[in-house]
């Protein structure tokens, strides 16, 4: 696994079992929740821990980044999922698009929202 630095890591707790949120997590994030290869355009599988992790990865012209999920039992009824972002900008230009996605917080709306639609697919309220 590549080295990446670390961006940022949010969480949120789910109503749910570990299995229940990992489950939930794969019917958000993958377009056939019984294939971990179909994910998002822009997002390949890099690794995978059922029901305890799920790592994705990426690459752009002006980023690499790698997005990991990891489910944490607080309790028997609840989950804590846990987003982590990993990401190198190089150039002038991964510089910019680096200011435009982490700095204007538009990476951190977006990982919230995802966080949310887990939630809301586990069955807790949004």
């Amino acid at each position: 696994m590549e080295r990446l630095p670390y961006i940022d890591e949010y969480s949120r707790i789910v109503t749910a079992d570990r299995a229940q949120a990992w489950a939930a997590l794969l019917r958000t994030t993958c377009k056939n929740p019984d294939d971990l290869t179909t994910l998002p355009r822009g997002f390949v599988l890099d690794e995978a821990d059922p029901p305890n992790r799920l790592v994705t990865k990426g690459r752009h012209w002006f980023s690499r980044y790698r997005l990991s999920f990891r489910l944490d039992e607080v309790d028997p009824t609840h989950t804590r999922v846990t987003a982590i972002t990993h990401a190198v900008f190089p150039g002038i230009h991964g510089r910019i698009y680096r200011a435009l996605v982490i700095g204007t917080r538009l990476h951190r709306l977006v990982v919230w929202d995802l966080l949310r639609r887990i939630a809301v697919a586990a069955g807790s309220p949004a």
